[in-house]
């Protein structure tokens, strides 16, 4: 299952069949517009460059804290403090709506700008970390993919983004590795 921060940090794609093409999606407007429809945020299409360059560094640490957080290490205070600061740049009302004749809270960004969707980014990432556990964020063990993701299989043995793309790539890797050594 993709969540908010795992389709962000992977808008930097490599080829996970392993040849040389690499795209940097954050910079597209496609992508960006896409990203935004899905997740149900607003912000400028397309980015600004200074925007641009904003989110590109915040993917970068959300990258680097991910992957730090992926091999066992806690938080430090100035990683907290980081997520902190990202999230309090995004501003939100609470509303009272009625959906189905049930009564919700929704929580309504009071400007649109992408200072606000780096919030809601890093604060799918803090509910990973306080909600999930933060053993299950995994990087793809398809050295080409690269892939983020949060393993939520009940087993907690996912070590793939996908098993039917970068899984099934690897058996067959192996099952050929295998083959040549035994001849």
């Amino acid at each position: 299952m993709d969540r908010l921060w795992t389709d962000f940090v992977n808008s930097d794609y490599h080829d996970w069949r392993g040849g040389d093409r690499s795209e940097d999606r954050l910079g597209k407007a496609d992508w960006q517009r896409d990203f935004l429809v899905r997740w149900k945020l607003q912000a400028p299409v397309p980015a600004s460059s200074e925007d641009e360059l904003e989110i590109r560094n915040f993917r970068d640490g959300l990258l680097t804290l991910g992957a730090r957080v992926s091999s066992g290490a806690s938080l430090t205070d100035e990683e907290r403090q980081w997520l902190n600061s990202v999230m309090e740049a995004g501003t939100i009302r609470r509303r009272l709506t009625s959906m189905n004749q049930e009564l919700q809270i929704q929580l309504v960004p009071t400007e649109v700008h992408w200072h606000q969707v780096m919030a809601e980014v890093a604060a799918d990432f803090a509910v990973t970390l306080v909600e999930g556990e933060a053993g299950r964020i995994r990087i793809c063990d398809n050295s080409d993919c690269r892939w983020m993701f949060y393993d939520d299989t009940r087993s907690r043995t996912q070590k793939y983004c996908d098993d039917k793309m970068c899984g099934n790539l690897m058996k067959v890797r192996r099952f050929r590795a295998k083959r040549i050594t035994q001849n």
